[in-house]
């Protein structure tokens, strides 16, 4: 029967400290850690254990995510203003975090999503330069494009439900008035047709109706963008 050891545990936690101070690039003393009156190893002993942990690990020390990419990705953009940098940055970051627990998104790699995060930003942002960012990416080596528009139109489709429940949530004002013209009408309309109202297929085609009508929205905006911009580059050319 194997006898126990004890010393086991404070290797293994010494050894894991050793190794995120490496991963960490930071000095600190080993000898510290490991205090007065415990078990005290030496630096083979402790590299032997890392080599054992990493072997376990698969030598996966760091977590791949779709963060991981936007840095790379915006390097292909060359844009020169920082504030826009900055915020083309933090707006695909937002819509990583609030798509990050959709269920349709778990089929695409930390690279692809990290991708459509970055190109649906730029349509938002900046719709004149989106062909070129789109471009960009297209023309990189490492991304697989039909994944890329199933994940960016997955993508899409979150981000528009989004802005209807926070459509929803603007437009909604429940008041003693709208709660009995509510009740009214649900009672006409089952003393008339007879039937007991599908409240979720109702329900369905609200959200699909304001899907459309934000989407509507977002297109006259990037119309008026574009005008505005076009016709501000020729008054420019005009007085120059």
């Amino acid at each position: 029967m194997l006898q126990p050891k004890p010393w086991i545990p404070s290797l293994l936690a010494i050894s894991c400290i050793s190794l995120a101070a490496k991963m960490m690039k930071a000095e600190v003393s080993l000898v510290d850690f490991q205090g007065d009156g415990g078990f005290i190893f030496d630096p083979q002993t402790i590299e032997r254990m890392e080599i054992l942990i990493l072997g376990a690990l698969k030598w996966r020390m760091r977590s791949i995510t779709p963060f991981s990419f936007i840095s790379y990705y915006m390097s292909l953009f060359q844009l020169q203003d920082p504030p826009l940098w900055q915020s083309l940055k933090a707006r695909a970051t937002e819509i990583i975090i609030k798509s990050q627990n959709d269920i349709k998104l778990l089929e695409f790699k930390p690279s692809i999503i990290a991708a459509s995060a970055l190109l649906y930003a730029a349509h938002e942002l900046l719709p004149l330069q989106y062909p070129f960012f789109r471009k960009a990416i297209f023309c990189c080596s490492y991304v697989n494009k039909e994944n890329l528009l199933q994940c960016y139109n997955a993508m899409q489709d979150i981000v528009m439900d989004g802005y209807v429940s926070v459509f929803d949530q603007a437009s909604s004002s429940i008041t003693p008035v709208s709660v009995l013209k509510q009740q009214f009408s649900s009672s006409e309309y089952g003393e008339t047709d007879g039937t007991t109202p599908t409240t979720t297929i109702r329900s369905a085609e609200m959200r699909d109706v304001k899907r459309r009508k934000i989407i509507n929205y977002c297109d006259n905006l990037t119309i008026q963008v574009n005008f505005s911009d076009s016709t501000m580059l020729r008054k420019a050319r005009f007085q120059s």
